[in-house]
């Protein structure tokens, strides 16, 4: 019998001055587990904020990444990685990202959330596990984690289950989308991802910006590390 997905961790975390080799940054990538019950709003988890305008959002209000892929990390590139440490708000365990679609409404605790959309790595997140080349290996091994949107605010905590309650497009996989707009450009899948319920319109505007300019779009570069 498959071993149903669950939260294996839960994080918040609010803007803090962060100094390393480089100078001081600001940033909330460095959260906290939290081991009780957590409120969910429309905004996000309770005690949760980000510090750049340009995170978060209804369409980003949790950020999701997988012990699958902390588990990759650290057998194929021999790092020492462990849940929180990509700064996401909530550790997956049981699943792979090739069995989140876009458009997925799951019930965790009493929340129901969508899945609204691949994370996209940043330089933040490169500076966080000490790796310049952190981009572009997320990139290229499509290993980049993905984010909610609140249809019901609620409760969750570590332990609950993922569970889907209605699946709204079958062939919209995380890693197919990334696959399609930084991996692999196929027009045909571009198209559809116009059509995809639950896509966040972020990731519509750039499949259509990319279906008129595969080559110079933002997304070419990152495979090679640009960010």
């Amino acid at each position: 019998m498959t071993k149903p997905a669950t939260i294996q961790a839960v994080f918040t975390g609010q803007p803090r001055s962060i100094t390393d080799e480089r100078g001081t940054w600001t940033s909330s990538i460095f959260r906290n587990r939290v081991d009780g019950p957590v409120p969910v709003s429309l905004q996000g988890l309770a005690e949760d904020k980000v510090a750049q305008p340009y995170h978060g959002g209804p369409g980003a209000a949790i950020c999701v990444h997988l012990a699958d892929h902390y588990a990759f990390w650290n057998t194929q590139y021999h790092m020492n990685l462990e849940a929180g440490n990509v700064g996401e708000n909530l550790t997956l365990d049981g699943i792979t990202e090739d069995q989140v679609c876009v458009g997925d409404q799951v019930r965790l605790g009493t929340a129901l959330v969508q899945v609204s959309g691949p994370r996209v790595p940043c330089a933040n997140l490169a500076r966080r596990i000490g790796r310049p080349d952190w981009v572009k290996l997320t990139i290229r091994e499509n290993r980049t984690g993905f984010y909610l949107r609140v249809l019901e605010p609620g409760t969750l905590h570590s332990g609950d289950l993922w569970l889907i309650e209605e699946r709204l497009n079958p062939e919209g996989s995380i890693p197919a989308i990334n696959r399609c707009m930084y991996l692999k450009f196929d027009l045909d899948y571009a198209h559809r991802m116009l059509e995809m319920s639950g896509l966040e319109s972020f990731w519509k505007d750039q499949a259509r910006e990319k279906i008129e300019d595969r080559t110079s779009h933002w997304t070419s570069t990152m495979k090679n590390g640009g960010d």
